[in-house]
């Protein structure tokens, strides 16, 4: 039972992150290489406003802070699942490989099939789904302990250990690409967003709006999981199967935020930590707070690196980075 101050403080929350939300959105409309008055901005989204006001607005900007709304909800949504399966406060998919996975499917996918125009942005999600599932798995397989089940520290360590090694060979790979195609990867390495078109968002959508509702009606398992495995398996959870279809959750939301705007690192970590610091550790309240708080992190980032910088901006992956690694430093000291 859930006590109805704290649900009552849970709404107020959420509607304080959907104003900051708000701001940052009508703030991202406006600033950039290309500026609309902001007195312009309601009558361009309606139909009122001159062509250039209309491409700027609704050909590249709106498009672009969708897609970062999108990603940042998925991967503070898959931080926030791998923290609770692995009950390590420093997990998250950029760490652990999954990202790194993704990367590598993408950079395969683009690099050596035949790629049509039509399908592209609907194809990426899949393949970055295929290598991050490849990676988790075996990051599974090594993380299993015969009669113990999975472990936890085990699974992070190896994790990081895939990422490194992902890396390297993503190296490998575009080592002899085409240079026009090397440059995409570097972009995509960087968290560029580069995804920034409505075919982008169709194709991340689908994924955000099934798994997203799974999640939360996952959030109760997903609280017994973290308490041990001695409690989840005493109410009754079968606990493999239960682990095993939320990593591949987890895996599915990064991967298709990944694979539309590039490696982005830290914010599946900050997000989820941010939401238990104003609500609590219960899922059911802190996992809408956590996707609330990865999204407009994500498109805060955006906001400040592409106008930090004219006219070519900062990849919001760094600015993410700028921002999650110092945290992450101070998560490691604290624990």
């Amino acid at each position: 039972m859930i006590h109805p101050s704290v649900i009552r403080k849970q709404k107020i929350l959420i509607l304080s992150l959907l104003a900051l939300i708000f701001c940052t959105i009508i703030a991202s409309l406006g600033l950039g290489y290309s500026p609309v008055s902001y007195d312009r901005i309601l009558p361009v989204l309606l139909g009122q406003g001159t062509f250039k006001e209309e491409f700027v607005l609704m050909s590249v900007r709106l498009p672009r802070i969708v897609i970062t709304l999108l990603a940042g909800i998925a991967l503070a949504a898959s931080g926030a699942i791998l923290q609770g399966l692995t009950r390590n406060e420093l997990a998250d998919p950029g760490i652990i490989g999954i990202n790194s996975g993704a990367g590598v499917g993408v950079a395969v996918f683009f690099l050596f099939f035949s790629i049509d125009a039509g399908s592209f942005a609907y194809m990426l999600p899949i393949a970055g789904f295929l290598g991050a599932l490849l990676t988790a798995c075996c990051i599974y397989l090594f993380s299993y302990e015969k009669g113990i089940g999975l472990q936890p520290t085990r699974m992070i360590l190896v994790g990081i250990g895939f990422s490194m090694a992902l890396s390297g060979a993503m190296i490998v790979i575009i080592s002899s690409a085409e240079p026009q195609k090397v440059d995409f990867i570097a972009k995509w390495l960087a968290g560029n967003i580069w995804g920034a078109d409505w075919p982008f968002v169709l194709a991340l959508l689908p994924w955000v709006i099934v798994l997203v509702p799974f999640i939360l009606y996952k959030a109760n398992r997903l609280n017994l999981l973290h308490l041990g495995d001695p409690v989840s398996i005493g109410v009754g959870v079968s606990v493999a199967k239960e682990r095993l279809v939320l990593l591949l959750v987890a895996v599915a939301l990064a991967a298709a935020a990944v694979s539309v705007t590039g490696g982005i690192a830290f914010i599946g970590l900050m997000a989820p930590h941010l939401a238990r610091l104003l609500i609590g550790p219960r899922n059911q309240l802190a996992l809408p707070l956590a996707m609330l708080i990865g999204g407009w992190l994500l498109l805060f980032a955006d906001t400040i690196g592409r106008n930090i910088v004219e006219p070519d901006g900062i990849a919001a992956g760094i600015m993410s980075a700028l921002i999650g690694a110092p945290f992450f430093v101070y998560l490691l000291m604290k624990k």
